[in-house]
């Protein structure tokens, strides 16, 4: 899969280098969908970068969670490699599971998820499932999911509205949702139910900002650009509907 080896302009990210994983990489949208159902709403392959992850947590559970951080299922919606999985796996989740429609991103995020376990990293459960995110069922109880533009707006429209079903039938259905680079947010904006809780920058760390800027810099095509910041947003399930 071009992106994913040295002479595609691969540069390991400092993450990968310190705790012995593979999560480097930027694999364009085109060259994930071939032969895939729904690979056309693919975006790209690219690993969040740790101190946004870390600061988009961090905002999450300023905004008055509904339960304690480990009565909740961590999602990763288009978990490529795992980096985000792992990352949550530092916190004591009730569980983290991700969703990766692409049957090699997933075998190598599996084992990732592995060697995090047996390294002893892993504050939570964990489980990789290679299948259409649109598909997944909401697990039981308070869920925060993540999303870093894994795919366009017809899979997240989907996806929604799917979830909305499930909720509004849950007497205590609760859901919050992590959205970096949120380049479909409008869908998010449209969708009843959702209130936006947060809406602005994360800025990478300086040491995060250099690796990405070195990474996107060497890539062959130069078709993605390294900022100092994601724009991010977070909604979460209140069941109201939207009038504005």
């Amino acid at each position: 899969m071009p992106g994913l080896a040295i002479k595609d302009g691969l540069i390991r990210h400092p993450f990968d280098l310190e705790f012995g994983v593979r999560t480097s990489g930027l694999v364009a949208g085109r060259n994930l969908a071939p032969g895939l159902r729904n690979g056309r709403y693919m975006t790209a392959y690219y690993a969040v970068a740790p101190s946004v992850f870390q600061g988009i947590l961090a905002r999450w559970r300023s905004c008055h969670a509904v339960a304690p951080l480990d009565a909740y299922t961590f999602i990763d919606l288009g978990a490529g490699m795992g980096r985000a999985m792992l990352l949550a796996a530092n916190y004591p989740f009730r569980k983290v599971i991700g969703v990766e429609l692409h049957p090699t991103l997933a075998r190598i995020g599996r084992k990732n998820l592995a060697l995090w376990r047996a390294a002893g990293r892993a504050l939570a459960p964990t489980r990789m499932y290679c299948r259409d995110a649109a598909t997944l069922s909401l697990p039981s109880g308070p869920c925060v999911a993540f999303l870093f533009n894994p795919f366009t707006a017809p899979v997240l429209r989907r996806l929604l509205r799917a979830w909305s079903q499930t909720l509004s039938e849950q007497r205590h259905g609760q859901l919050d949702i992590l959205y970096v680079n949120n380049e479909r947010e409008q869908v998010l904006k449209c969708q009843p139910g959702f209130e936006r809780l947060f809406a602005g920058r994360i800025r990478r760390s300086h040491e995060d900002a250099e690796a990405d800027r070195n990474i996107l810099t060497h890539q062959p095509d130069g078709e993605y650009l390294a900022m100092n910041w994601e724009d991010c947003s977070i909604y979460r399930w209140t069941g109201k509907r939207i009038t504005d």
